[in-house]
């Protein structure tokens, strides 16, 4: 009878320890929140108008939380170089979770981070931005075209504005 009291507690406490084990690991899946088409179209929009307004003619583009594109809009008289130059702006915002211009700084000659500047697709100039919500990264916005970073940079962040809103509702 002890023989079969101590197996079965032993067979419980082995139970309890997989258990526990299961429980630390977690889910094997996680969730991740992505702007729907129709929010990254109104941010690059946004961004589209203001630039727009002040007279410049240029590209934005919108990229989900992986840097995949969602929207890309061109103005007419928008230079041929705009359109890769404002999805990679974007890109490199969203993979660093960091405004462009900040990253820029960041990567200047003789800073520890300078060697970033000769990876593949990093833009380290003005007028890309993050797009996030609730600390859940969602994408990035690029703009290019107007007369320099920081002219992008507004615009850029005239397209964020416009759905901040939107976001935090359904955050």
């Amino acid at each position: 009878m002890r023989a079969q009291t101590f197996r079965s507690l032993l067979a419980a406490a082995l139970l309890l320890t997989l258990t526990a084990a299961g429980a630390q690991q977690g889910s094997s899946t996680f969730s991740v929140k992505l702007m729907t088409p129709e929010t990254a179209l109104t941010a690059a929009r946004a961004a589209l108008d203001e630039c727009r307004r002040q007279g410049y003619q240029v590209a934005v583009a919108v990229v989900d939380r992986f840097g995949n594109p969602q929207v890309l809009l061109r103005d007419r008289f928008a230079g041929a170089h705009t359109a890769g130059v404002a999805t990679d702006k974007a890109w490199t915002a969203a993979s660093f979770r960091m405004a462009t211009v900040d990253l820029g700084n960041e990567t200047q000659a003789g800073k520890p981070m300078s060697a970033l500047r000769a990876f593949p697709r990093v833009l380290a100039a003005g007028g890309g931005q993050f797009i996030e919500s609730g600390g859940a990264l969602l994408g990035g916005i690029g703009v290019s075209g107007a007369p320099g970073g920081d002219a992008d940079d507004t615009c850029a962040k005239a397209g964020v504005r416009a759905i901040t809103d939107i976001l935090e509702l359904q955050g």
